[in-house]
């Protein structure tokens, strides 16, 4: 029977050393879970502090979808869509602007899709009709060719 050359040192599966790996891999763990818990918590408090009210709370639309002036230009919100709506948070009582979408504008991007969807289909159509013809022509030619070595 062959014996393994490696052998695990005796010191480290004693009882005392074990504890103590234990011991010290928990802390090791204890440190990562506990600083990654911590980061979340301020993360959540500075989200709560920056976030506009509308991401948190109810609200209710005052003000209807309108394009942005050269003052509303400067906020993060027109930057977005070039569009804004004047909202009330229920709760904090605040009036705020939050990006919208203009339903003329929508309406032209769907429109132009569209158009870009038919012309797409039109010409793919197209090249199917070419392409057939110029296979039918071969087909023929190779037939014609057959024909005449007979």
């Amino acid at each position: 029977m062959e014996s393994s050359r490696w052998r695990a040192p005796l010191a480290c599966c004693r009882p005392r050393a074990l504890v103590l790996h234990a011991l010290f891999w928990a802390l090791v763990a204890l440190r990562v879970f506990g600083a990654a818990l911590l980061a979340e918590d301020k993360l959540a408090a500075v989200r709560a502090a920056v976030s506009p009210c509308w991401l948190l709370e109810d609200f209710v639309v005052t003000g209807e979808c309108s394009q942005c002036d050269a003052f509303q230009t400067t906020q993060p919100a027109c930057g977005q869509t070039g569009y804004v709506e004047k909202i009330n948070c229920t709760k904090s009582n605040r009036d705020e602007y939050k990006s919208c979408r203009s339903a003329v504008t929508e309406e032209r991007r769907f429109w132009k899709f569209e158009a870009a969807a038919l012309s797409a289909t039109a010409l793919s159509a197209v090249l199917v009709v070419l392409r057939q013809r110029r296979l039918d022509r071969l087909a023929s030619e190779k037939v014609r060719r057959q024909i005449e070595s007979i």
